[in-house]
C-alpha cells in the first residue's frame, strides 16, 4: 500500500477575497508589480500590491533615500509616483500578464485624494485596493495616528469604489485598536498590520544621517514583534476583522506566527530586497512545517495562539 501524502491547503481568505496562497506582496517593495515580474513568480503570491501611487505625481525625497541598519533596512523614498493619470496610462494595461492578482495602493494628502486614486484604480480594473494611511517618511500628520481621519479617509473611499479595500496602518499607534475600528466602521473590509516604524541611523564618519529626510521607515526581520502586538491586540478586540498580517516575515515559521496571532494572510516585504525569490522558499517552509504539525488547513490557524 502506498503511504498517504498529507495535502496541506494553503488557501485563504481575506474578507470578501479569496486568496489561492497566503502570501501577498507587500507595496513597495515589488516596484509596480509589471516591473519585478522578471525575477520573481508571482503565481506563488495570492496578490501583490503595487507600489503607492497618490493623485498628481510626486517627486519624493532626493537621495540617500535608504540604507542599512542592522539586518534590518531605512527607507524615506516619500513615494516617488507619476500620478494616478501616468499611472494607468503606463503600468495598468501591462497587469493583466501577471499571473496573480494586482492590488492598487492609494495614498495621498486628503481624503479626496485618496478617493480619487482609489477611483482611477477601479476604473482600470483592479479588484481591490489597499489605502495607505502610514507611510512614515511623509511630511505633516500621519493619517493612521488618528482615529477621525483614518475613518474619513476611509469612508471617502469606500464612497468612491464598490471594490474591496483595506486600510494599511501603523505600528507608531498609540491605540492601534481605535484606529482599526474606525477604519472597520467607516467601510475597511481588513486591515493591514503593519507598515514601517519611525527610524533613523546616522554615519559616523560624515556625521550626517542615512536618510535625507532624517527620520524615515525602519523595516526588516526586527519590527516583527512590533507588528505581532498589533495583530494581536486587534485581533482580540475584533476577532471578525480580516488582518492582513506584514513586518518580518522571513520564512514560513513567521507566517504560521502571525496566522495564530490573528492573521487571515500574511504579507511579505523587506525580504525582497535580500532575496526576490523567498517566496517559493516560505511556501516550502510552511508547508514543511504544517505537516509536522499535523495541520491540514493553513485558515484554521487564524487566532489559535493559546493563552
Amino acid at each position: 500500500m502506498l503511504p498517504v501524502v498529507r495535502v496541506t491547503d494553503l488557501r485563504v481568505e481575506l474578507g470578501p477575497i479569496a486568496l489561492k496562497s497566503p502570501l501577498v506582496a507587500a507595496a513597495g517593495t515589488v516596484g509596480s508589480v509589471v516591473d519585478f515580474t522578471e525575477v520573481t513568480d508571482f503565481s506563488l503570491y495570492g496578490a501583490a500590491v503595487a507600489k503607492s501611487v497618490s493623485g498628481e505625481p510626486w517627486t519624493g525625497r532626493p537621495a540617500p533615500r535608504v540604507g542599512p541598519a542592522g539586518v534590518g533596512m531605512l527607507n524615506g523614498i516619500g513615494i516617488q509616483n507619476p500620478g494616478i493619470d501616468a499611472w494607468i496610462e503606463k503600468v495598468a494595461p501591462d497587469l493583466a500578464a501577471v499571473p496573480t492578482e494586482v492590488w492598487g495602493s492609494a495614498v495621498g494628502n486628503s481624503p479626496e485624494e485618496f478617493a480619487r486614486v482609489a477611483a482611477g484604480y477601479a476604473d482600470a480594473g483592479l479588484p481591490a485596493v489597499e489605502i495607505n494611511l502610514s507611510c512614515p517618511n511623509l511630511d505633516g500628520h500621519m493619517f493612521a495616528l488618528d482615529p477621525e481621519l483614518a475613518a474619513e479617509v476611509v469612508a471617502a473611499v469606500r464612497n468612491a469604489v464598490d471594490v474591496p479595500i483595506g486600510a494599511k496602518l501603523s505600528p507608531n499607534s498609540e491605540n492601534i485598536v481605535s484606529i482599526a475600528d474606525a477604519c472597520a466602521t467607516a467601510g475597511a473590509d481588513w486591515v493591514v498590520l503593519t507598515n514601517t516604524a519611525w527610524g533613523a541611523g546616522i554615519d559616523i564618519q560624515t556625521r550626517r544621517p542615512t536618510l535625507s529626510g532624517v527620520i524615515g521607515g525602519y523595516s526588516g526581520i526586527p519590527i516583527k514583534p512590533l507588528a505581532l502586538r498589533c495583530v494581536i491586540e486587534v485581533h482580540r478586540a475584533m476577532p471578525e476583522l480580516p488582518i492582513l498580517g506584514c513586518g518580518g516575515i522571513s520564512g514560513g515559521d513567521d507566517v504560521i506566527e502571525y496566522f495564530l496571532a490573528g492573521a487571515s494572510a500574511a504579507g511579505i516585504g523587506t525580504i525582497h530586497f535580500a532575496e526576490p525569490r523567498a517566496a517559493r522558499r516560505i511556501l516550502r517552509e510552511l508547508r514543511s512545517r504544517l505537516r509536522k504539525l499535523g495541520v491540514d488547513r493553513l485558515a484554521d490557524l487564524t487566532g489559535a495562539m493559546e493563552t
